[in-house]
């Protein structure tokens, strides 16, 4: 069953999580059932759910002092073609401190240039 197939046949609140964590990039599952103003079991169910369908990806964690899950889209919903300029990724991605002055971001430019 594909991704859309999944996601057509989710209740409201599934519909409702999904969007939140899509939206948040991320989000800690004790403050996603908070966000969605259900229970915390609830919430879990949804999770779970949506974990199953591979829809979202839980990732075990510490937050505020107690263990948790981050909540994240599942990989196939990123979009990194803001980071690319033909076949080159952005040569900021991963590094400390940006140099705008560099090689890399001159030829990342003029591949962007390039491009339109």
């Amino acid at each position: 069953m594909s991704a859309a197939e999944l996601e057509a046949e989710l209740s409201e609140d599934e519909r409702a999580g999904l969007e939140l964590v899509r939206r948040s990039g991320g989000i800690h599952q004790s403050d996603f059932w908070k966000e969605l103003d259900v229970s915390s079991r609830k919430g879990s169910r949804i999770v779970e759910k949506l974990a199953e369908a591979d829809l979202i990806e839980r990732h075990d964690t510490v937050y505020n002092g107690h263990n948790t899950y981050l909540l994240t889209p599942a990989a196939r919903d990123l979009d990194f073609s803001l980071l690319m300029a033909g076949d080159m990724l952005s040569p900021f991605i991963g590094e400390e401190e940006i140099d705008a002055n560099s090689d890399a971001f001159s030829q990342w430019i003029m591949n962007l240039a390039y491009e339109s």
